[in-house]
């Protein structure tokens, strides 16, 4: 079946939709403009409550949350091994995804959604302070201790892959320069280079 990706471009989906892509899948995309909040319509609630993208409408259902969609796929379709096999490493790459989400995506949030955690102005603009050095401090991690390299699981590409990719590509706008990563930066280029990417960065130009 087709699979239908809700999007925004330049956020988190954008991980998902390069893993659509490097899938071979068969896919449609609707793009979701969260800065003129749809995400925030009845219409758009009804497929995903949570009012976040992204969502992937599959035929058993809707599936949301980026790790949850970047593992369908990669089982959905086996033939692409975007994902490892051993189940040890598969949790390997789960958790890897897991940090992504839960702490470096939020490490990011406190710059513009700081309205989730407090009220006060001024807390908005300690979080906003605080996000180029957590970034930092992530992704200091990432390139000691979880990037394999070339891939982030050692020669196999994987789903974890695009997802990385993603999130290195807001360091910039987080006042973080990549190049303090140089492992980091050169899987970043590795991923430009890739047909399924330069596919979608031109999907979500369009």
């Amino acid at each position: 079946m087709t699979l239908t990706l809700f999007f925004s471009p330049g956020s988190c989906s954008t991980a998902s939709h390069i893993a659509l892509a490097e899938a071979g899948a068969d896919y449609r995309l609707v793009r979701t403009d969260t800065k003129a909040g749809d995400q925030r319509k009845p219409e758009y609630l009804k497929i995903n409550p949570k009012g976040r993208v992204p969502a992937l409408v599959t035929a058993r259902g809707v599936l949301t949350e980026t790790p949850a969609i970047l593992a369908y796929i990669a089982q959905s379709f086996p033939d692409a091994r975007l994902a490892p096999a051993d189940p040890f490493d598969f949790a390997r790459m789960q958790a890897f995804n897991s940090y992504l989400c839960a702490t470096v995506h939020t490490a990011h949030a406190h710059k513009h959604r700081g309205y989730r955690w407090a009220r006060e102005e001024a807390s908005f603009r300690d979080m906003t302070a605080k996000v180029a050095e957590n970034e930092t401090a992530c992704f200091r991690l990432i390139e000691s201790e979880y990037l394999a390299g070339p891939w982030v699981m050692g020669e196999q590409f994987t789903v974890a892959d695009p997802y990385l990719f993603t999130l290195a590509g807001w360091l910039e706008g987080d006042g973080v320069d990549i190049g303090l990563f140089p492992r980091v930066q050169a899987h970043y280029r590795r991923m430009e280079a890739r047909p399924a990417v330069r596919k979608v960065l031109a999907e979500m130009a369009a």
